[in-house]
C-alpha cells in the first residue's frame, strides 16, 4: 500500500473513531433562567411485583426532553443495587442559571 493511501485510511479510522468518541459524551447541561418545572402528577401505586425487596416503585415525573416536559408514568422497576434510592429529575441553581438534573438512582 502506498504511503498516501496509509495517510488516507488512518485519516478515515481517526475520524470514525472520533464520531465513536462523541457518542460517549453527555450533552451539555440544559440551562435556564428559571426552573420551570410542572407540578407532579396524582397517580395510583399498583402493587408490586414478587420479591417486593428486589424493586422501587419510581413515582411518575417530568422528563425534560430538551424542548418541553414528558410526563413518565410510575412504576415498579428494578434496583440496580439493594438500598438504591430514586431521585426525581430537578432544576438546581448553578453555573449563573438553573440547570436540569435528570431523574436517576442514588
Amino acid at each position: 500500500m502506498s504511503p498516501t493511501m496509509q495517510r488516507r485510511r488512518l485519516a478515515a479510522l481517526a475520524g470514525l473513531a472520533l464520531l465513536g468518541l462523541s457518542a460517549c459524551v453527555p450533552p451539555p447541561p440544559v440551562v435556564a433562567a428559571y426552573p420551570p418545572v410542572p407540578p407532579l402528577r396524582e397517580e395510583i401505586r399498583i402493587a408490586p411485583p414478587p420479591q417486593a425487596e428486589r424493586y422501587a416503585w419510581q413515582p411518575g415525573h417530568w422528563l425534560w426532553n430538551g424542548n418541553g416536559y414528558s410526563w413518565n408514568e410510575g412504576r415498579w422497576v428494578l434496583r440496580p443495587v439493594m438500598g438504591a434510592a430514586w431521585e426525581h429529575g430537578h432544576w438546581a441553581m448553578e453555573r449563573g442559571g438553573w440547570v436540569w438534573i435528570p431523574p436517576h438512582w442514588r
